[in-house]
C-alpha cells in the first residue's frame, strides 16, 4: 500500500472534484488545473448518461441549476495525514470489534437499510495510507455492474499508458486498385475525423493518378462474438473494431440510444461517400477485406487514453469500456475478444498487486452479470490512483462523476445534499444490482476511497438514495 503522503485541496469552481499531482491532491470539481483533461479540446455540458436497466420513476427529478463556472474556492487545504489518533484502523473486514467507532456508528445503520437488499458489502480506505478504515465483506466478490469500469480503465492505463492513442488507417493494395479502411478499435471515431481521413487519403492518391478504386474494410483486429451476451441492446453496439460514434443512430452523445446492427459496414459506406466527395472514383459497394502489408496512406487517431478513460467513467460509456478492455488484451498479446480482454484485465490488476482472488471479468463494461469484483479491489484501485508515484492512473480519479453535477451522478444526491460536489464516484446499475465506488474528502482533510456493493436490491429508486447517503456520510466524518 502507498506510504502516507501530504495532500493539498483547493477549489476553482462549483463543480467540485479531485485531481492529483506529484505530491498533492487538488479538488477542483470536474477540472484538472482549471479544466478537466478530457475536455481541454472540447467543452461538454454535464449530462446524465450511462446504463439504464429499469423503467424511469414516476416523478421527474427536480431541476438543478447549472453550476457557476467562476464560483470562488470553497474548500480549505487538506492537512497532512498524520498518525492515527482514534480507534484501531487495521484490517476490519467482518469484525465489528475492530471498526473505528465513528464510522461504524454511521455506516452500520445505513448499510442495514432494506433498500440495499440482503446482499451488501463495503470498504472504506484512507487513500493516503492505504489503511482500511471500515470493511463489511470487503473481500467478497460481488456483481459490480458498471463500477467494473474502474478496473477496466485502470488495466488499460497500466498496460498502455495515458498517452496511448487508437489509430484508424487507410492502406492501398500494391496494385493500387483497392483501398482498405482498417479499424483499430476506436468507438469515438466521428464524421469530422472520418471526413479528414478521406481528404488525407485523396491527397495521398493524387500522385497515383485518378484510377478507380474499390473500398474494403477490415475489422479483423477483434475476434470472437461481436454481440454482447445481453444481446442487441440500446446500451451497447455490436463490439467491432470499426465504428463511428459507437454505432449511434441518433444525435445523443452518451447513454442508451438506437444502435446500428452493422457499425463497420455503415462506417465504410460513409467513408466511400466522403472519398467520392474528395475526388476519388470509388466503384462498387464496400466489402470486408484484409489490410495489405504496406504503409498506410492516411490515418486518424483517437484522443489520448487518459481522455478516453475520463469519458468512460464520467458517462459510463459501455462501448468505450469494451474497446479499452480489448486494447489491454492486445497489449498482452491475447485475442481482442470478451474472453481475451477479461484475462488481460485480471493479469494487469494482479501485476499491480491487487486482490484478484475470486474476480471475473466477463466483459469490460459491467453489463454482464457474471462479472465478479470485491469492494476491496475497487478501493485498492482508487488508492493506487491517488498515489503520487503512479501518475499514469490519475485519470481514474479525474474521470469520476461529481455528485449532483456531472455524468451519471448529475441527478443524484437530492436526498443526500451533504455529498453534492464533494463525492466523486462511479455508479453501477443493473436490475437488482446497485453499486457506488469513489472518493470523498473528510472535514479533517483526508481523502477516503470507498466502495459499496449491493445485490438483490428491490429497485434502484430505493437503493441509490441509500448509497448516496452512505457516501455523503463519509464527507461528514473524521475517521482519525
Amino acid at each position: 500500500m502507498p506510504e502516507p503522503r501530504t495532500w493539498q485541496l483547493t477549489a476553482g469552481s462549483a463543480a467540485l472534484g479531485l485531481a492529483l499531482a506529484a505530491a498533492a491532491v487538488t479538488a477542483a470539481g470536474p477540472w484538472d488545473s482549471g479544466q478537466r483533461t478530457a475536455e481541454r479540446a472540447r467543452a461538454a455540458a454535464p449530462a446524465a448518461g450511462g446504463t439504464r436497466h429499469a423503467p424511469p420513476p414516476a416523478p421527474a427529478a427536480p431541476h438543478r441549476p447549472e453550476p457557476a463556472p467562476s464560483a470562488p474556492g470553497v474548500l480549505t487545504a487538506l492537512r497532512p495525514a498524520g498518525p492515527p489518533t482514534g480507534p484501531s484502523t487495521g484490517p476490519v473486514d467482518g469484525d465489528p470489534g475492530k471498526r473505528p467507532a465513528d464510522l461504524a456508528a454511521v455506516l452500520v445503520p445505513l448499510l442495514a437499510d432494506p433498500g440495499l437488499g440482503p446482499l451488501r458489502t463495503a470498504s472504506v480506505v484512507d487513500a493516503a495510507t492505504g489503511r482500511q478504515l471500515y470493511g463489511e465483506g470487503a473481500t467478497t466478490p460481488m456483481t459490480p455492474a458498471s463500477t467494473v469500469k474502474i478496473a477496466t480503465t485502470a488495466a488499460a492505463l497500466s498496460a498502455l499508458g495515458p498517452d496511448h492513442r487508437i489509430a484508424t488507417t487507410v492502406t492501398a493494395a500494391p496494385d493500387g486498385k483497392t483501398l482498405t479502411l482498417t479499424g483499430g478499435g476506436d468507438p469515438t471515431l466521428d464524421a469530422n475525423r472520418l471526413k479528414a481521413l478521406a481528404t488525407a487519403t485523396a491527397r495521398a492518391l493524387e500522385t497515383r493518378g485518378h484510377a478507380p478504386v474499390r473500398l474494403a474494410y477490415d475489422t479483423g483486429l477483434y475476434t470472437g462474438p461481436a454481440v454482447h451476451p445481453i444481446g442487441p441492446n440500446e446500451n451497447i453496439a455490436p463490439v467491432t473494431a470499426l465504428m463511428t460514434r459507437a454505432g449511434r443512430l441518433d444525435g445523443s452523445p452518451d447513454g442508451p440510444a438506437p444502435r446500428s446492427a452493422d457499425p463497420a459496414r455503415d462506417t465504410a459506406t460513409a467513408f466511400a461517400g466522403l472519398l467520392a466527395d474528395a475526388g476519388v472514383d470509388v466503384t462498387g459497394d464496400p466489402a470486408p477485406g484484409r489490410t495489405p502489408k504496406a504503409a498506410p496512406l492516411a490515418r486518424t487517431h483517437s484522443a489520448p487514453l487518459a481522455d478516453l478513460v475520463e469519458r468512460t467513467l464520467t458517462h459510463s460509456d459501455n462501448d468505450l469500456a469494451e474497446a479499452l478492455a480489448r486494447q489491454t488484451a492486445l497489449a498482452h498479446g491475447l485475442p481482442a475478444s470478451f474472453d481475451g480482454a477479461g484475462k488481460a484485465v485480471r493479469a494487469e490488476l494482479a501485476a499491480l498487486g491487487l486482490p484478484v482472488a475470486g474476480t471475473r471479468f466477463a466483459d469490460g463494461s459491467g453489463l454482464d452479470r457474471n462479472d465478479r469484483v470485491s469492494a476491496a479491489l475497487l478501493t485498492g484501485l482508487l488508492t493506487r490512483a491517488a498515489d503520487p508515484a503512479r501518475p499514469a492512473l490519475r485519470p481514474l480519479l479525474t474521470g469520476l462523476p461529481v455528485g449532483g453535477f456531472t455524468g451519471t451522478l448529475a441527478d443524484r444526491f437530492d436526498t443526500a445534499p451533504a455529498g453534492a460536489g464533494l463525492v466523486r464516484a462511479k455508479t453501477g446499475t443493473l436490475t437488482g444490482v446497485n453499486t457506488l465506488a469513489g472518493t470523498v474528502v473528510t472535514p479533517d482533510g483526508r481523502l477516503l476511497a470507498f466502495a459499496f456493493l449491493a445485490g438483490r436490491t428491490p429497485s434502484p429508486y430505493q437503493a441509490q438514495p441509500v448509497l448516496d447517503r452512505l457516501s455523503a456520510a463519509l464527507a461528514g466524518q473524521d475517521p482519525a
